[in-house]
């Protein structure tokens, strides 16, 4: 069904009326612990995203006005502020979990609005990791929904994200199906977020993310309130569909109902960069040892979105270098697994790396982009000065449903990005167990304790 087929409410219910029951489905243990390990994820890349120039902006623009409480915003803050207070963070760093298909991030949006509501609540952590679960779902059907039309314009993270808040804000405030879907409504209208960001050295992606946390948090709190919005916000005649997914398909956003949580389907990301340049660095992994001195040229093939926003051959800024497939391949032909230091000017303007990145070509290869975005694929081929040639590619990325990240790559992951933040050992063993934990019933004010490092 294309977007110019709206439809009718005189005879049948709103896509958003239809998505309620499909959030409202039983939430299992295993759902959980899932949750658990993406709230560990998304506490780990906050840390240290909180010490970055654009993250520590974010979060001054509340603690400054509020206080905080070691890495919350003061809970005077409200729960909206505090969710755009944390929005920014999560996603500074580039590790933040990804879902391909929808081409978005839900951890940076849907985990801060989660935590700040299930706070202001007095929530269970069941309850908290339930309210995940949902914002996940609702975030990604959408992603899913919106077509490339949509993502060629818009940042699907920010667009899509404040649905997501919406809906897990909404269960934590124990909407009925009436109240979520105002909530819902008025989430929708308030997406934004353009890509022009991509095109001069600004903050402005990560805001993205602190708007959508903070306008799916509002939208869920006023309609508790009673405050309305509109149904068929999405399918409308100037809906969201209309108006930004010129060949994206509403009724996807409810296709599959019982289909198992979209959270499954979440990837780990486990190296510093746009999730685009990964598949690029795996490939150069496999690779193996590789003299630099020894390469004549380096070609990259990988798929057409990973082209169009990591084709940078001469990165000047931090963000930049995360977005340059050209950086990467040359991080990982001369040092090995990228770290976030790589990604840091003195990593990015030593001589031996710009070197090496002007022998580095990419192109789109015609095979994986037919199965991008399903499958995140690429190839590396390193031809020698001596004539000899080394390839290797990989059909996905590491820390895809079909390349699993372990849980014990998850943890070193974690504890690195703590460890980047200053966190002793013991604040990251009492953060994480206390994360885990609500998933077997531990209590939330403990996972509070922990991130405001105090005794519980």
């Amino acid at each position: 069904m294309g977007v110019s087929q709206v439809i009718d409410r005189r005879s049948e219910h709103s896509v958003t009326q239809r998505l309620c029951p499909i959030l409202r489905r039983n939430v299992s243990d295993a759902d959980r612990a899932r949750a658990s390990w993406h709230l560990v994820d998304w506490i780990a890349c906050t840390a240290v995203g909180r010490d970055t120039e654009a993250g520590r902006l974010l979060f001054s623009e509340v603690a400054d006005r509020f206080g905080h409480d070691g890495l919350l915003p003061s809970a005077k803050a409200g729960p909206a502020m505090t969710a755009f207070g944390l929005g920014g963070l999560g996603a500074v760093l580039e590790m933040d979990d990804v879902h391909r298909t929808a081409l978005l991030h839900p951890g940076p949006v849907i985990m801060p609005a989660a935590l700040a509501v299930a706070r202001d609540v007095d929530a269970s952590g069941t309850d908290l990791l339930d309210a995940v679960v949902r914002g996940y779902e609702a975030m990604i059907r959408l992603g899913r929904a919106v077509g490339p039309g949509h993502y060629a314009m818009f940042h699907n993270t920010g667009t899509c994200g404040a649905f997501g808040a919406a809906a897990a804000a909404g269960s934590l405030f124990g909407l009925d199906d009436g109240k979520l879907v105002s909530a819902l409504g008025n989430a929708g209208t308030q997406s934004a977020g353009f890509w022009q960001c991509r095109h001069e050295p600004v903050m402005t992606k990560p805001m993205h993310n602190a708007h959508a946390a903070w306008s799916g948090v509002t939208a869920a709190s006023l309609a508790a309130r009673g405050f309305t919005g509109p149904a068929t916000i999405l399918e409308g005649p100037q809906g969201f569909f209309v108006a930004t997914c010129p060949d994206g398909d509403p009724m996807a956003v409810v296709a599959a109902p019982e289909a198992a949580w979209q959270i499954w389907d979440v990837s780990f990301k486990p190296w510093p960069a746009c999730r685009h340049a990964h598949p690029v660095i795996d490939a150069a992994l496999a690779l193996g040892e590789v003299d630099p001195a020894a390469i004549e040229t380096v070609s990259v093939q990988t798929y057409g979105d990973a082209v169009r926003f990591c084709d940078r051959a001469h990165p000047s800024t931090s963000d930049e270098a995360k977005f340059s497939l050209q950086h990467a391949v040359a991080v990982v032909l001369a040092e090995g697994k990228p770290t976030l230091a790589h990604f840091e000017p003195a990593a990015y303007q030593r001589a031996d790396l710009a070197a090496l990145r002007d022998r580095v070509t990419v192109a789109v290869d015609d095979g994986f982009d037919a199965a991008y975005p399903a499958h995140f694929g690429a190839a590396v081929e390193a031809r020698l000065k001596d004539g000899d040639r080394k390839q290797a590619s990989v059909a996905d990325a590491l820390g895809d449903p079909e390349n699993p990240f372990d849980e014990a790559g998850r943890l070193a992951k974690a504890r690195q990005l703590l460890g980047a933040a200053g966190w002793s050992t013991a604040r990251q063993d009492r953060t994480i167990d206390a994360a885990l934990g609500l998933a077997d019933g531990k209590p939330l004010q403990a996972l509070l304790a922990a991130l405001a490092d105090r005794p519980n």
